[in-house]
């Protein structure tokens, strides 16, 4: 038996912003925290939503590391219960979003994050007294808008996943207008977020045959769109079908990942250097691919025919010639990683949730091989 549930309330268009203070209201949200970053208010959005939500903001969090913590999710829970609120509006890439989910986990359970990691048994302990939560992403990658889960990266440097469908926003707002100032190397990195996770979600052996259906459309979509976007910012179809291919990377997180996100996540908990969640899934998806192929070559064959690839080619030769081809670094060394923090990167990967759902069971050995063909 399967258990298949899809997922919440989504307002998908052009101009889809304006209706954010209906889609607060329907969320049950009067007094919110508007979670978002500095670039995000820099830019203007931040603060359009704040004037189309008017006296439903209560108070605002506008400093959303890159890779969300557990020092933030704190900082930002204290203006939550200063200020009274109800519910919290996130307002910017995954990382606002996650944070958001944290900080509505965290104002109606008890913390610390940790209790909730799913690798340590959290997931039961989440329960439906969760905050509600509204998001509205500004960059086209993660998905979180309709996911359920939250990476948080905790003060001891382990970034963990907090995975419930509880934590799934009541309400997603996905404009793609908003993205249209994206830098193209944001773009870049974010869009292949997305084509990561429809990729490794249609890989995950589970059974969820609507979540396949979903994560090879929006791999095609991504596909053939991501180019597009990077090339040209202003390219309004191309933003569309690149926020609606990250909308159904969201969506198919139902079906698990793979071992592209089992490396990626310790790697984003380094303090130093930063890492970008999507560029690292960019570097590292071609060595997952090639470890991958001879354990799903149906799937395989199915996706070189859904992005347009000749019968035969190498999948992952070609993320790589794409990767290369959006000015994205080739490597983990290009990206500053140290090869001294691969032994403990490999222990990540073998604790994180992502690696039960690899088509290929990977050991330590793998694991180590992985990282230091991604090295370079």
């Amino acid at each position: 038996m399967s258990l298949i549930t899809y997922l919440t309330t989504i307002r998908f268009a052009e101009g889809a912003v304006a209706e954010v203070a209906a889609d607060a209201a329907e969320a049950g949200i009067n007094r919110a925290l508007l979670v978002t970053d500095r670039g995000v208010m820099a830019a203007g959005i931040a603060g359009t939503v704040a004037e189309l939500l008017g006296a439903r903001i209560a108070a605002t969090y506008a400093e959303t590391p890159s890779n969300p913590t557990e020092e933030a999710a704190e900082a930002a829970l204290a203006l939550y219960r200063d200020a009274g609120c109800d519910g919290v509006v996130a307002v910017g890439g995954g990382s606002s979003i996650d944070l958001a989910k944290a900080v509505a986990l965290l104002a109606t359970h008890p913390g610390p994050l940790e209790r909730y990691a799913l690798i340590l048994g959290g997931a039961a302990r989440i329960t439906a007294a969760v905050a509600p939560v509204l998001a509205v992403p500004t960059t086209a990658g993660t998905g979180s808008e309709v996911g359920r889960g939250a990476l948080i990266t905790l003060r001891d440097g382990r970034k963990l996943g907090l995975i419930s469908p509880h934590l799934i926003p009541r309400r997603a707002v996905c404009d793609p207008a908003l993205t249209l100032g994206l830098p193209a190397v944001l773009t870049a990195a974010t869009g292949m977020d997305a084509l990561t996770h429809c990729i490794e979600t249609f890989l995950s052996p589970r059974y969820n045959p609507p979540a396949e259906a979903i994560a090879i459309d929006g791999a095609a979509r991504a596909w053939r769109w991501l180019e597009p976007a990077v090339r040209d910012g202003g390219n309004a179809e191309a933003r569309r079908e690149m926020m609606m291919a990250s909308l159904q990377g969201g969506l198919t997180f139902q079906k698990g990942l793979g071992a592209v996100h089992a490396m990626s996540h310790p790697l984003g908990g380094l303090k130093d250097p930063v890492l970008h969640h999507g560029t690292l899934n960019a570097v590292i998806m071609p060595a997952v691919l090639r470890f991958n192929a001879p354990a799903a070559p149906e799937k395989f064959a199915r996706l070189r025919a859904a992005l347009g690839l000749p019968e035969g080619a190498d999948l992952a030769d070609a993320v790589a010639r794409l990767t290369e081809r959006l000015g994205l670094p080739g490597s983990l060394r290009a990206m500053g990683v140290d090869p001294a923090v691969l032994p403990r990167m490999v222990e990540g990967a073998l604790a994180d949730h992502s690696a039960a759902t690899n088509p290929r069971p990977a050991t330590a050995e793998d694991y180590a091989a992985l990282f230091a063909e991604a090295m370079g």
